[in-house]
């Protein structure tokens, strides 16, 4: 069971939330969600398509990619993940989530969605290369999206420079 938990926790972005919650969607299909990443400073936020007909529990996270290199996903789901979101989205239609105030560097963005309530539980996850072979060890049905787990990169914010004005004080230098 704990080895379960690990692979839940990392290539289920902090999912162990998922494995408490029953669910299912009636002729479930692997096109029903999709997910759209996008970076903006400090804040990657995954945009969710959901067209599943059930309401689902998502989760968008990120693991290190030193150098831009993806890691093998063993390394993401024995280490985890630190940085994600879980807030509310997931319901019928469009909705997103953010993960914000993320440090410098370049990491692997992770999503997956579970169903609530139903029962055979079905999850979709972002491609990842190797997560198959994860994914056949769960019990209940699991869609790889096609949309790939990208590549992020985080710049270092800028450094914001003090008013020169008030530094030097308001008048002319006449």
């Amino acid at each position: 069971m704990r080895s379960i938990n690990r692979v839940m926790l990392g290539a289920l972005a902090c999912t162990s939330v998922m494995l408490a919650i029953p669910a299912t969607a009636s002729a479930a299909e692997p096109t029903d969600v999709s997910f759209a990443f996008d970076v903006d400073g400090s804040t990657v936020t995954n945009t969710i398509t959901n067209n599943s007909g059930s309401k689902l529990r998502c989760g968008t996270s990120l693991a290190p990619a030193p150098d831009g290199v993806m890691p093998p996903i063993a390394d993401v789901l024995v280490n985890g993940q630190t940085l994600y979101s879980l807030e509310d989205a997931g319901q019928a239609g469009v909705s997103s989530q953010s993960v914000t105030d993320i440090p410098a560097g370049t990491y692997v963005a992770l999503a997956s969605c579970v169903t609530e309530n139903v029962d055979p539980t079905i999850a979709w996850i972002s491609d990842y290369p190797g997560l198959d072979d994860h994914l056949a060890t769960l019990p209940w049905t699991s869609y790889i999206v096609q949309q790939a787990s990208p590549v992020v990169t985080i710049e270092d914010s800028a450094p914001t420079l003090p008013d020169l004005g008030s530094l030097l004080g308001s008048g002319s230098a006449s």
